[in-house]
């Protein structure tokens, strides 16, 4: 079908992921995946987690495009239209008992982690899940010379951009009420965070 788009990382990383979202989300419920890229994700989740209702969001309209697209391809009823939704603006979205993304906060600006925290909080009941997935430093530090490469590559497409310290996420999202409820060691160096709102 014309207008999918294919990124190899998401084929790569999407089963690692489900596993720990099986673990972490409600059988029932409503999902919002931020930042939906290229539907892959949140495709192969539908599918796995027929009992969840998804709602994928993008700000870039090819990929919106390729996330309708594949979802039609697959069939799949348990997924929503994709949403127009950039993180560091307020979020006109329902509400949904789990907040996912992944592989954002390295190819974005500081101010979206402030963002997807405040907007993720908003949207949130207490007792709800917030995932993050991808690369971070811990300590200070890159936990391996390809995340160290990785980061410099990033830096130099854009200076704003950069594998982010672990420790400020943790401490992003604690500010708006979330504690870690687990931190999971995945593939390749990347870690999926798994935040709980408690204040709310």
């Amino acid at each position: 079908m014309t207008g999918i788009l294919h990124a190899p990382a998401a084929e790569r990383n999407r089963s690692p992921i489900l596993g720990v979202l099986r673990a972490q989300l409600p059988a029932t419920g409503r999902v919002l995946e931020i930042a939906s890229g290229t539907g892959q994700h949140v495709a192969h989740f539908a599918e796995a987690l027929p009992g969840i209702t998804w709602l994928p969001s993008d700000p870039d309209p090819r990929q919106r495009a390729s996330i309708a697209a594949r979802v039609a391809q697959a069939g799949l009823e348990n997924v929503d239209p994709p949403l127009d939704l950039d993180v560091r603006d307020v979020w006109q979205v329902p509400a949904v008992d789990a907040v996912i993304v992944a592989n954002l906060l390295h190819i974005s600006e500081l101010e979206t982690l402030r963002g997807l925290c405040e907007g993720a909080a908003a949207t949130l009941s207490a007792g709800g899940v917030l995932h993050i997935y991808g690369p971070f430093k811990r300590d200070g530090g890159h936990t391996s010379p390809g995340n160290r490469a990785f980061d410099a590559s990033l830096r130099a497409q854009n200076p704003s951009w950069g594998i982010r310290d672990l420790e400020s996420v943790l401490a992003a999202a604690e500010a708006q009420g979330f504690v870690v409820r687990r931190i999971v060691d995945m593939l390749a160096n990347n870690l999926s965070l798994v935040f709980e709102l408690h204040n709310k």
